[in-house]
């Protein structure tokens, strides 16, 4: 079994979600070698990589894309953190936060990290996203 938290009732009444401050933006680079596309990788510090048949999603703060000379990004969010330590084996947390989201018409970008769920919302809406994640868990 997966370290961190599996029981959904006790993930969802201990959401605390953390709003991060950053902007951050979603772009994509060739599938070829990340060292040939980003040779200073270490400098953008993306939050996330992601390889697809398509290209490599890249999800990393505005103005770093910026500075590194990315202009094609797309979705500025922020990033709200889920601060409950989480299993990746967890069934319906996601889907659940998801759903809630969903009910006040919020877009919910899911990623699920080793230790923690992080969820991109569009820049504008973070609020009412944090509001309706504690209102979550407060309903369990």
């Amino acid at each position: 079994m997966a370290p961190g938290e599996s029981n959904l009732k006790t993930l969802l009444s201990s959401l605390k979600p953390i709003l991060h401050t950053d902007l951050f933006v979603f772009l994509t680079i060739p599938n070829t070698t990340i060292a040939e596309t980003i040779p200073n990788l270490h400098t953008l510090q993306p939050h996330l990589l992601f390889q697809e048949t398509e290209g490599t999603t890249v999800v990393v703060t505005r103005d770093r894309a910026d500075s590194h000379g990315f202009t094609d990004y797309i979705f500025p969010c922020r990033m709200i953190t889920i601060s409950v330590h989480s299993s990746l084996e967890a069934v319906g947390l996601t889907a659940a936060i998801s759903a809630k989201l969903k009910d006040i018409g919020v877009s919910a970008n899911v990623v699920s990290g080793f230790y923690h769920d992080h969820i991109f919302v569009p820049d504008g809406r973070e609020e009412v996203a944090v509001r309706a994640l504690r209102d979550l868990a407060q309903e369990n």
